[in-house]
């Protein structure tokens, strides 16, 4: 698991040491999504499709920046919105559920609404600090099917904008493809990596963690200690399809920073320095107006408490 950050000794151990975070998955579809999530095999097929349409047409891939990505104190994260989302809404950042400053989860543990005023640093295109924004609570964070955390911002879309000239990253709604060409934004590092989709992973374990339908990156993608949380970015649409969270480091076998693969027959398959992500593309399915989290509402596969 590609583990956080946490101050100057852990940048020193960095220099000697890749790290990086913890566990995720996302769930399950869109409208077609009811059928999608019972299937995601179906998913896959119909978003590889997708991709293949926009090659045909050669649309041009959107420009990648830093632009509405954030930096916390031992992690990446991003501003995003969804799609129900209007611009006096209070913001979200999104980061990983092993990035939250209470500590890693436990397996099955959910947080909800819980007190925050932690503060994320927001950059401009080019990386540079543009200044603060700051939590009023953890709306949401789980290291249990997926590593994801939502922060809700004391600040809405319209204040950001005015204040920074920032706009939020639009969370991608549909299961991306494969073959799909991507870049991990990290915040923390003000740095990029950038790569293709692999492929997908039934179950991803590491030690007590298991999540699912996870993302493999290509080898290209090397991400490290302070990369968790980190959007990545459909390099076609300019959405976020994904959140970084965690690698095999040594080639250990379902270890904490070691996770291994698990097909749909229960073989076990380990990929010493591949990198993975989580998807996110059923999480907007769990929030409604006002970007309330609603764990109850139809489609929402979120993990409840």
């Amino acid at each position: 698991m590609n583990r956080p950050l946490v101050g100057a000794l852990a940048t020193a151990v960095l220099s000697a040491t890749a790290l990086i975070g913890a566990t995720g998955t996302a769930g399950a579809a869109t409208t077609a999504d009811a059928a999608a999530t019972a299937n995601p095999t179906a998913a896959r097929a119909a978003a590889t499709a997708q991709l293949q349409a926009v090659r045909d047409v050669r649309v041009k891939p959107k420009a990648v920046n830093f632009a509405g990505t954030v930096a916390l104190s031992n992690c990446s994260g991003s501003i995003v919105r969804m799609p129900t989302s209007t611009d006096n809404d209070p913001a979200l950042v999104m980061s990983n559920g092993h990035c939250l400053e209470s500590g890693m989860p436990d397996p099955g543990e959910v947080v909800v609404d819980q007190p925050s005023s932690r503060s994320f640093t927001v950059l401009n295109a080019s990386a540079g600090n543009l200044g603060t924004v700051r939590a009023t609570k953890v709306v949401y964070g789980t290291m249990t099917d997926t590593d994801v955390s939502f922060y809700e911002l004391s600040s809405t879309y319209a204040q950001i904008k005015q204040r920074y000239g920032i706009k939020a990253l639009d969370i991608a709604t549909s299961h991306p493809a494969k073959g799909a060409g991507i870049t991990v934004v990290s915040g923390y590092w003000k740095k990029t990596f950038s790569c293709n989709i692999d492929g997908f992973v039934p179950q991803l374990k590491e030690g007590g963690y298991l999540m699912k339908d996870s993302v493999r990156y290509t080898s290209a993608c090397k991400t490290y200690g302070g990369t968790s949380g980190s959007p990545v970015i459909d390099n076609a649409t300019g959405k976020v399809t994904a959140i970084n969270n965690t690698g095999n480091e040594d080639g250990a076998r379902c270890t904490m920073n070691n996770p291994c693969e698990i097909d749909e027959n229960g073989k076990v398959t380990v990929r010493k320095g591949i990198n993975y992500a989580q998807q996110i593309y059923t999480i907007p399915k769990c929030f409604g107006t006002g970007n309330k989290l609603d764990l109850g509402r139809a489609g929402c596969v979120l993990p409840k408490p």
